[in-house]
């Protein structure tokens, strides 16, 4: 048991976090770029984002399928009931929630505070640092969210990754399956499990956010 329990733990921090370092390595400068830009149709732009706040797991996790399954464009991968197709799931949920808080976070800078940095006469990476020094907090509490959504998803994993025992099962998957076959003692541990895992992530985050 405890064997299968490690599995899924480092599956689900495998896959979470993958998920939550792409999101963020594609969120956060789309975010900046778009919290410091005036552009046109912003406002609606933003209104999209904030929908996919609480576009549901599962239909993410069914496009995902539709889409790498065998008649799907991405058939030819051959992705479906992989890790891979997980993280790309999850990806895709944690993606909005990042962008969309960066973007906040940057738009919400005092404009005392770019002016300021503008008077300055600083030059272009200079006035990016300082931008993302001064929503620095807001960045990082959209990473929290992103690793958040992506550690605590189960419809979409459930869906694309097949809870295949030993190689797509995770945490959230396994506490599911425990909980329908009545195996509520493991279900119980795997949700301990889960709670010190996102405690312990949590924690080096929050160290993170003092340091700066």
């Amino acid at each position: 048991m405890w064997e299968s329990v490690l599995g899924d733990t480092v599956r689900s921090l495998l896959v979470s976090g993958c998920a939550t370092l792409l999101a963020s390595a594609a969120g956060i400068p789309l975010g900046v770029y778009l919290g410091l830009k005036k552009i046109r149709g912003k406002p609606v732009l933003k209104t999209v984002i904030y929908t996919f706040y609480g576009f549901p797991p599962v239909v993410m996790g069914l496009l995902v399928y539709l889409l790498l399954s065998s008649s799907g464009a991405l058939g030819f991968l051959h992705m479906l009931f992989t890790v891979p197709a997980m993280i790309l799931a999850e990806f895709l949920l944690a993606f909005p929630l990042i962008l969309g808080i960066t973007m906040m976070s940057v738009a919400s800078i005092p404009k005392e505070v770019s002016d300021a940095i503008n008077v300055l006469g600083c030059s272009r990476w200079q006035t990016l640092y300082l931008h993302l020094r001064e929503a620095r907090n807001g960045i990082l509490a959209a990473v929290m969210v992103g690793f958040g959504s992506a550690i605590s998803e189960v419809g979409a994993a459930m869906i694309v990754g097949g809870n295949i025992e030993g190689h797509t099962s995770v945490l959230t998957t396994s506490i599911m399956v425990s909980t329908r076959t009545g195996n509520f003692e493991l279900a119980l541990w795997l949700s301990l499990v889960l709670l010190l895992l996102c405690l312990a992530v949590y924690a080096v985050l929050a160290k993170l956010e003092e340091g700066k």
